[in-house]
């Protein structure tokens, strides 16, 4: 049966390090990061138009359409294979926007995905992360859907399997450009490189923390306040910050100590994405 339905989760991720190892001549950056990713997010509805329309419905009202990741997705992915058809898809927003935890490159991912399914086009998840490296660096992980170290601008990945223990996530009030973070004259960008298995064993940093943590003292803030429990690091550019615990309930306990101006949630790490558990057990509609 062809289905004409469907509905994806959209999980966060979390960069467990992410080095800067160099400025390319395009203006790009170098990395190394660690990805994985959590059993958390935004989640998609999406039902097939009979005519290539595309709509997107969802509560953002201060992204345009042309902006809007899901939009361009589906767009992206219908120009490519000369589709006809069309979608109607609903946005449940969870994750924050602007807080270094993938939520727009999830939903693009995961629109690549579902629409990949419902308008039977059968191209493969490698066919569909190249569309996705054309929306954002981080697209394809979450395309692929396996936790990853990449490399590159974050397209070179190697699937790797870190331990998956239950996290703290804490996102202050703010919202940090990626933009800014990564222009800026005092970001570290001449970081060694590491191995995978260096990495693995939690060696590495955040190489855009010090930037961020000058330019919001927020995030500075919540660091401090998460390090009094345990290791506190910040992911992507932020502006969320996390640390492990080996339980949900030694998790909740710390939570519960934090102020209400820092929003926060547990989750436990992934390494094979929400998304693609999701995506096999799907049924028709």
């Amino acid at each position: 049966m062809v289905r004409s339905m469907l509905t994806l989760p959209a999980p966060a991720k979390l960069n467990l390090m992410l080095h800067i190892t160099g400025r390319r001549e395009d203006g790009y950056h170098n990395l190394q990061t660690l990805f994985q990713f959590l059993d958390y997010g935004d989640v998609l509805q999406f039902e097939v138009l009979p005519t290539p329309t595309v709509e997107v419905i969802s509560d953002l009202t201060n992204v345009g359409t042309n902006d809007n990741l899901i939009y361009r997705a589906a767009r992206l992915l219908q120009q490519s294979c000369d589709c006809e058809l069309g979608a109607r898809i609903k946005l449940e927003k969870v994750l924050p926007m602007g807080a270094g935890l993938g939520g727009g490159s999830s939903d693009a991912a995961t629109t690549l995905v579902a629409l990949n399914q419902l308008w039977q086009l059968n191209l493969s998840l490698n066919q569909l992360a190249d569309l996705g490296l054309q929306l954002g660096a981080d697209v394809p992980v979450f395309v692929h859907g396996h936790a990853a170290w990449a490399e590159g601008v974050g397209e070179r990945l190697t699937p790797v399997s870190p331990a998956e223990p239950w996290y703290l996530v804490l996102t202050p009030d703010c919202h940090v450009s990626t933009v800014e973070i990564f222009s800026h004259k005092e970001l570290t960008r001449n970081t060694s490189a590491i191995t995978i298995a260096t990495a693995l064993e939690g060696g590495g940093r955040n190489d855009c923390e010090a930037v961020v943590s000058m330019l919001y003292p927020q995030v500075k803030q919540a660091l401090f306040l998460l390090n009094q429990f345990a290791a506190a690091k910040m992911t992507g550019t932020g502006a969320s910050v996390f640390a492990e615990f080996p339980s949900k309930d030694q998790a909740q306990q710390v939570l519960a100590k934090m102020p209400n101006t820092l929003r926060g949630f547990i989750a436990q790490g992934e390494n094979i994405s929400p998304l693609h558990k999701t995506a096999k057990l799907a049924t028709a509609m």
